[in-house]
């Protein structure tokens, strides 16, 4: 629909960000256990996390969404993170591999913290 030739085109495309955060969004929702609640978080001050998930017996997990493979956070999700407190925090990329990035966040792909929400 939108005219686009071939999978460069797609993934410079402006839309490709937002389609990335959709599909995992609705993986993770998905796979989440029952009476899991969600939401984002956002301030005025620019505080931000795309998917905030507060999980049966009051478990809290906060998830930013990035497309690429070096994914970069910028001030307003640890301010953010600072204001909910969760219990875990997560960066879920396009990439497969699993590594802590410092502070107590995780950076995961999409089918591995799907997993772990089967299993929360």
């Amino acid at each position: 629909m939108l005219g686009l030739d071939d999978r460069e085109a797609v993934l410079s495309h402006p839309v490709a960000s937002g389609s990335w955060e959709g599909f995992v969004i609705e993986n993770l929702l998905s796979a989440a256990p029952e009476r899991t609640s969600a939401s984002f978080y956002r301030t005025a001050a620019g505080a931000e996390i795309d998917l905030v998930l507060d999980l049966p017996r009051g478990r809290r997990w906060a998830i930013e969404i990035k497309r690429g493979l070096a994914p970069a956070l910028d001030r307003g999700f640890h301010h953010a993170r600072s204001d909910l407190r969760p219990e875990r925090s997560f960066v879920v990329y396009s990439g497969e591999e699993r590594y802590p990035r410092g502070d107590g966040l995780e950076v995961l792909g999409v089918r591995e913290l799907a997993a772990m929400l089967a299993d929360a």
